[in-house]
């Protein structure tokens, strides 16, 4: 179990760091993030990470109707999985 929250830290560590790269990359018109990369990470346990940068102070994706949608959706799911693991 030990390794299961590690492995949902990193994650959302690295999905956090990933919205910001890409919200910095945005601002200078440079070469993106796929948004099915950060869809990927969400599904796969970041979703935390991907739903924090749609917080203050990034605000990235904030405003996309399917980010605004799904992300809650699939961090309740995840929290169903933690609450299973831990039961």
């Amino acid at each position: 179990m030990r390794e299961f929250f590690i492995f949902l830290a990193a994650i959302n560590i690295f999905s956090y760091a990933i919205m910001w790269i890409d919200k910095v990359k945005s601002i200078y018109q440079k070469w993106r993030v796929s948004e099915k990369t950060l869809w990927t990470l969400a599904i796969f346990g970041g979703v935390f990470g991907v739903w924090l940068g749609m917080q203050a102070p990034i605000y990235h994706k904030a405003g996309k109707s399917n980010f605004k949608i799904l992300i809650p959706i699939i961090a309740f799911v995840w929290v169903l999985c933690i609450i299973f693991v831990i039961h």
